[in-house]
């Protein structure tokens, strides 16, 4: 009986010079390679000359079951706004390209645990592109589709899926835009697809599903808290940063617990105070100024550089050392610029560069210095935080007078009453 021949899509083990290597045979853009997906979700390309023998491990089936959708009236609904990322896409296993997830027979396939804590009354597509091409209007435009979803009655919270590399600053973004917050709004990601056994998306999403139905009525971003699939945290919107580049567990609270631990069994634990689910109405506050920017001190920089960010912007986040400090004495000391343009109306808030710990520009003569400058010293505020509640308070044209006094307001929980060791 002759041997089956290898067609894309198939599970096949190659047996080339350098060993055997097993995985789904893909269309290759180049006829002398083989294009192999390995188990790990990792594709490789191989010469055809390399390889000694071919076989078919398992055909290539196609998928013809059916998942229909019916919800179940004892669970509460839930919206998904999906913006794009990992955690929204899905494999075509014969062709190794992706597709967006934008049916809920489509998230049963993939995430069937999301449906036995919630129904998905409605998923929403504002738009579809990379954390790092977002911008203010991107924004906005999630602010309005959730603010609907949270004014209605039927919805119980808001779900927002979402690329990781930027995903704390729309969580900040959200935190500033949403006011009065009545029920809980959460983003969640994937660091790894769903074709890969690592992938962590299934667990994110459950655990996100879960805090979108609790009594926080809070933005929040929700992701795993280990690199095992044991549980996720949900971290306040504000208080949050990406801190790996790529492990499961990449999100931390910064200065803050996080509001609650989301165990795989379902359980929670609330680590933190939170604001409770109300019958009251959000509303929207939606105007931001790009005229803003973020700025590392760095030891011997140039002062100088101030004159090009007070002739283009009108506000920047200045991220210092230590407790609070920038060179105050020699040639390269930033105290008599940095009086310049923030007497000409430039905005200037610090934060640390550390990410942990507070400023405290009290503690050394060059702190107070500083300080006295007119620089905002915003406490242990994250400098992607400050960076957005920058833009929001001078994005109110009547608020460019008040500019401290505002930064230092919480809105957000954005500022920490302790800090946690």
């Amino acid at each position: 009986m002759a041997e089956e021949k290898p067609e894309v899509g198939d599970i096949v083990k190659l047996t080339t010079i350098k060993g055997e290597v097993e995985g789904r045979l893909l269309e290759s853009p180049k006829t002398e390679l083989y294009l192999i997906k390995l188990k790990s979700g990792y594709n490789i390309g191989i010469k055809k000359e390399n390889v000694h023998k071919i076989e078919v491990v398992e055909k290539f089936k196609t998928e013809r079951e059916e998942y229909n959708y019916e919800k179940n009236p004892a669970l509460p609904n839930v919206d998904i706004i999906i913006t794009g990322g990992t955690i929204s896409s899905s494999l075509d296993a014969k062709t190794g390209a992706v597709s967006n997830l934008t049916k809920p027979e489509q998230l049963l396939k993939y995430y069937p645990g999301l449906f036995k804590i919630a129904n998905v009354r409605k998923i929403e597509v504002p738009f579809m592109v990379s954390s790092e091409d977002m911008n203010s209007e991107h924004w906005i435009k999630i602010a309005k589709v959730v603010e609907k979803s949270l004014n209605d009655s039927e919805v119980s919270g808001v779900i927002v899926t979402h690329g990781t590399d930027f995903l704390h600053y729309t969580s900040a973004a959200l935190s500033f835009f949403l006011k009065d917050l009545n029920k809980p709004v959460v983003l969640t990601y994937s660091q790894r697809s769903t074709d890969r056994a690592s992938s962590d998306a299934a667990l994110n999403l459950e655990c996100a599903a879960r805090m979108a139905v609790s009594n926080v009525a809070e933005v929040m971003l929700v992701g795993h808290g280990s690199q095992n699939d044991d549980f996720c945290f949900a971290h306040k919107g504000t208080k949050v940063r990406k801190l790996h580049s790529s492990r499961r567990d990449a999100f931390k609270s910064v200065n803050a617990s996080p509001i609650a631990k989301i165990n795989s069994d379902g359980k929670i634990e609330y680590l933190d105070e939170f604001v409770r689910r109300n019958e009251g109405k959000v509303s929207l506050d939606v105007v931001f100024n790009d005229k803003v920017a973020l700025v590392k001190y760095y030891p011997g920089m140039d002062p100088e550089i101030l004159d090009y960010y007070a002739s283009r912007y009108e506000g920047i986040v200045l991220e210092v050392g230590g407790l609070g400090h920038v060179a105050v004495s020699g040639k390269k000391s930033w105290i008599a610029k940095l009086k310049k343009v923030i007497d000409s109306g430039l905005k200037v808030a610090v934060c640390a560069q550390t990410i942990f710990g507070s400023l405290n520009p009290n503690v050394y003569s060059n702190g107070r210095t500083f300080e006295k400058t007119g620089a905002v010293f915003c406490k242990d505020m994250l400098a992607e935080t400050a960076l957005i509640k920058s833009g929001w308070i001078l994005g109110h044209k009547k608020w460019k007078y008040e500019f401290k006094d505002k930064m230092l307001i919480n809105y957000a929980g954005e500022i920490s009453d302790r800090i946690e060791k």
